[in-house]
């Protein structure tokens, strides 16, 4: 019997009408997730004995550039009546094009005005548009101290007007974001699922009783995505709290001038960090020195979102110095061959979460299985329990 989750196609209708349009830096997962998406279709289509049959939904375009650095979308297949889904990655920054001669690397600026390109590219013809766009452009913007821009509002206000009806993302900075468009659909999903999978799959030989597995948000921020992981575990939950000096801006942000932690005693317990995004990395490397400090087992880090923007070189040495034992990520924007071959990294793949995703939209299904999975970390973490501590046979669906 397959769970609701999966989305099984439903034969009452030809689903010809659905189609995927990948932009260049969303291309790999997008593969991924057509490969899920055409396997379940076909399959469900000889069940049914009918002739239906699909190669890809994949759609071809470009955004190709002139030598000026202006660029134009192109759609090479049709979309007329088709409810189309559009992958972008704007934190992809290894895509580079030739501007006066020169290389010049894609921003997410330049990825956003490519997504806007290829709506603009659709014309109106397609029955329905929605944006899968994990890693929100502008994210991080999401609310104004002072007299600044509010980017992310702004992008969502711009996508309704062209005529996108709903956006798909994964845990966004702050989901309250949403409010700036309360009438265009807006769906935040969260990898705690694959997360966890990918950690018990790696480290199978982790207790996560309570008395010797704890969650510590790295601030207050995360206190959201945190409380959830201990809830779902029933371990302890500890925090830090930044005092930052909003005095000064240094690359962008107001500088962290101590961390505090506020919480059980750590000792001698595994603790998982979970966070959207590593930047910099500064702030989670600072949080292992302090939980080390306080006699702390292995550390798990974890972020949606791994970028890594002043490279590796300091989380390979706090590796070498025992700071920490894992980084737990996923493949939802751009990460380098080299992050991914480290023997610290661990890569949650979401490409199956994702085509069930869309598969339920398409087919107008409740997502709410989709948007909580606690039955399946419960049912997760059970079977870690019983398995223990034989090695973890993790043959559950995704």
């Amino acid at each position: 019997m397959r769970p609701y989750y999966e989305s099984i196609f439903n034969f009452d209708k030809d689903l010809s009408n659905m189609g995927i349009i990948a932009l260049e830096g969303a291309k790999e997962l997008a593969k991924k997730v057509d490969y899920y998406l055409v396997n379940w279709y076909n399959q469900e289509a000889k069940a049914h004995n009918t002739n239906y049959h699909k190669d890809t939904f994949l759609l071809e375009s470009r955004c190709p550039r002139f030598t000026t650095g202006d660029g134009k979308g192109l759609v090479l297949d049709s979309v007329r009546g088709k409810d189309i889904y559009i992958m972008v990655d704007v934190g992809n920054y290894s895509l580079t094009y030739d501007m006066f001669g020169t290389p010049n690397r894609m921003s997410p600026d330049d990825h956003y005005q490519d997504l806007k390109r290829i709506i603009g590219a659709i014309a109106g013809k397609a029955n329905k548009i929605t944006v899968v766009m994990p890693i929100l452009y502008g994210g991080r913007q999401h609310r104004r101290n002072s007299r600044e821009s509010l980017d992310c509002a702004q992008m969502m206000h711009e996508l309704r007007a062209m005529g996108v009806t709903d956006i798909i993302t994964f845990d966004a900075h702050d989901p309250r974001v949403q409010n700036a468009q309360p009438l265009m659909g807006f769906d935040n999903f969260f990898p705690t699922y694959q997360i966890l999978k990918a950690l018990l799959k790696r480290f199978p030989e982790i207790d996560m009783s309570k008395e010797h597995f704890m969650i510590v948000s790295p601030d207050e921020g995360a206190m959201g995505r945190n409380i959830y992981y201990a809830s779902v575990l029933g371990v302890d939950l500890g925090m830090f709290y930044k005092r930052r000096d909003y005095a000064n801006i240094v690359n962008g942000r107001n500088p962290i001038v101590a961390h505090e932690y506020i919480g059980n005693d750590v000792k001698d317990k595994a603790i998982f960090v979970a966070d959207d995004i590593i930047a910099t990395g500064d702030s989670m490397l600072k949080l292992c020195k302090e939980l080390k400090a306080a006699g702390c087992g292995k550390i798990f880090l974890c972020a949606t979102y791994a970028l890594f923007t002043e490279g590796l070189e300091k989380f390979q040495k706090a590796y070498d110095d025992g700071l920490f034992t894992a980084v737990l990520s996923t493949n939802l924007t751009y990460g380098t061959q080299e992050m991914i071959n480290k023997p610290w990294f661990v890569q949650a793949d979401m490409s199956k979460y994702l085509a069930y995703i869309i598969s339920a939209c398409d087919q107008n299904k409740s997502l709410s299985p989709l948007l909580d999975p606690h039955d399946k970390v419960v049912e997760l973490i059970e079977k870690h329990n019983i398995n223990k501590p034989q090695q973890l046979e993790l043959n559950i669906e995704e």
